[in-house]
């Protein structure tokens, strides 16, 4: 529905009720703001018409204890990592006991009526698809934000019975991921409250399995928080406790407490905290409507995974791209794949990668099976190519177990032109954080990725046949498959537990700044004399 037949639809709703309902007012007064709503909400937004007209143009906000079950309930969305004096809850009482002490105008009461609803319906936005736009954050985002349209009937059933929580609930997304952010926000609030954790002396030297250390206790206080009598000895139960915390924040599982280990437990809870709030908002702006089976990559983690349709979930390794080449977030389709690929290398790569090396090495282009073309495709003789000066070239790689792309890639419509593919350097997979590429995703195990999403769309065909044909083949999916890339620096893992990853592109801090902003409704609150 267009935003104009959207006005006149709730329009002739509204003014329908005001023909056929004259009875129902319980007063004069009541009948005078019913009939100033229907003539104030065609020029007001979308949702609020919606909610309106949900409720047959009845004001929602006349009693007292709905307004004040209303503004105690936003302390609420504190546990979705929201800030709820965003949404001034003490103003919107006050207001609302002046109306009800002192002389106030018609125009006063529709006011703060709209106001309310405004906030409620702001805050249901803020839940549903972030407080935050993403492009303001991050000026490569280029996915749309798209979430299932609101239940406006069952949000004014449940203002009506007082169950806010019940409204906002609505609104958030069901994703498991999500449910898991907000039970971990609420269990690091805890900690919090009860002061934290201590923070290890910064040293040079590491605690090894089977040190004696006086930092020993210390570290059992900092990883436990039980209080539990404390040895000096680095026991393998503690090694143990130590791996599992390594585990958690993407640190290499060795058991010793480094540098790095030791600063990952430095982070105060307050800054965990906020860590986890900052991916609560990322996961509002994507985390809606999963197909039965997608394919989702967990930038910051490294990791994929694909929901298969009958339950099961394939997960692997990747490689991403660098902070100054970053993977871009996004979600789009897996619509064909690419057997044995060619690959035309990208400006960017072009002249900054590879011209050094074709200027330093004369057999670069021979050895890696590099083919010099004209913009019209036509090959071109390297020895006749100035390279300090090379205009209007492009380079094309051959297919081959050598390509940079491998020899299977998934493609998906996106303005970035990354796509999910194999490689030839298999060995950076070993690595704990693998930030290597030029913005694509290499996958661990992309052959067997192919195959079961062949085989989930009904799609025939064999990848290691096709491989073995040694053609360069676009295989096109019966059905599309939804892939999301996303960058989370904290998010659930298999048990249950929050995993913590390094911030490598920079971008918490950023968002923390613009979701602690506070919000600025359009227009005053009432002011009465």
């Amino acid at each position: 529905m267009t935003p104009g037949t959207r006005v006149i639809a709730a329009s002739i709703s509204i003014l329908l009720l005001l023909l056929l309902t004259p009875a129902t007012y319980a007063s004069e007064d009541d009948r005078i703001l019913f009939e100033a709503l229907a003539d104030r909400l065609p020029a007001e937004q979308a949702d609020l018409q919606d909610f309106y007209a949900a409720r047959q143009g009845r004001p929602a906000w006349q009693h007292a204890e709905t307004v004040a079950g209303f503004a105690a309930a936003l302390s609420t969305i504190e546990s979705d990592g929201l800030n709820a004096a965003d949404y001034r809850p003490d103003a919107l009482m006050s207001s609302h006991r002046q109306l009800q002490t002192q002389t106030g105008t018609l125009e006063d009461h529709l006011r703060l009526e709209l106001r309310i609803s405004r906030t409620l319906m702001t805050v249901l936005h803020h839940l549903q698809r972030g407080k935050v736009d993403p492009y303001s954050v991050d000026p490569e985002w280029e996915t749309p934000i798209t979430a299932p349209s609101l239940n406006m009937q069952a949000i004014s059933q449940a203002v009506d019975a007082q169950r806010f929580e019940q409204a906002f609930a609505l609104a958030r997304p069901e994703a498991a991921p999500y449910q898991r952010l907000r039970a971990g926000l609420a269990q690091y609030r805890q900690l919090e409250r009860q002061g934290g954790w201590p923070r290890l002396p910064v040293r040079q030297r590491p605690i090894r399995p089977g040190d004696t250390h006086k930092d020993v206790a210390l570290l059992r206080k900092r990883l436990l928080i039980t209080g539990e009598p404390a040895t000096h000895e680095y026991t393998d139960h503690l090694v143990d406790a130590v791996r599992r915390f390594q585990r958690h924040h993407l640190l290499e599982e060795d058991g010793v407490v480094g540098r790095r280990t030791r600063a990952a437990l430095n982070v105060p809870v307050t800054e965990r905290i906020n860590q986890i709030r900052v991916n609560l908002e990322r996961a509002r702006w994507l985390l809606h409507g999963e197909a039965e089976e997608f394919v989702l990559v967990d930038i910051a983690g490294y990791r994929i995974s694909y929901f298969r349709p009958n339950g099961e979930i394939w997960r692997s390794r990747i490689v991403v791209g660098q902070p100054y080449r970053r993977t871009p977030s996004l979600r789009s389709m897996i619509t064909h794949l690419t057997i044995n690929p060619t690959w035309t290398v990208p400006p960017t790569i072009l002249n900054e990668d590879m011209l050094p090396k074709i200027r330093h090495d004369s057999t670069y282009l021979d050895r890696q099976n590099i083919s010099v073309l004209n913009f019209s495709g036509q090959q071109l003789d390297p020895d006749s190519i100035d390279w300090w000066n090379p205009g209007g070239i492009m380079l094309r790689q051959g297919p081959g177990p050598t390509n940079a792309l491998g020899q299977v890639v998934l493609r998906f419509p996106n303005n970035h032109m990354v796509y999910l593919h194999d490689t030839p350097s298999q060995g950076l997979f070993s690595r704990q954080q693998r930030a290597f590429s030029s913005g694509c995703i290499r996958v661990q195990g992309v052959f067997q990725l192919a195959q079961m999403l062949f085989e989930d769309t009904g799609t025939q065909a064999d990848v290691d046949s096709l491989i073995a044909e040694g053609k360069t083949r676009n295989i096109h999916l019966k059905r599309s498959v939804p892939v999301i890339l996303h960058y989370w620096t904290v998010h659930p893992g298999q048990d249950g537990e929050l995993i913590f990853r390094p911030d490598v592109y920079q971008q918490d801090a950023r968002l923390l700044k613009a979701l602690d902003q506070p919000f600025m409704f359009p227009g005053p609150l009432p002011a009465l004399h």
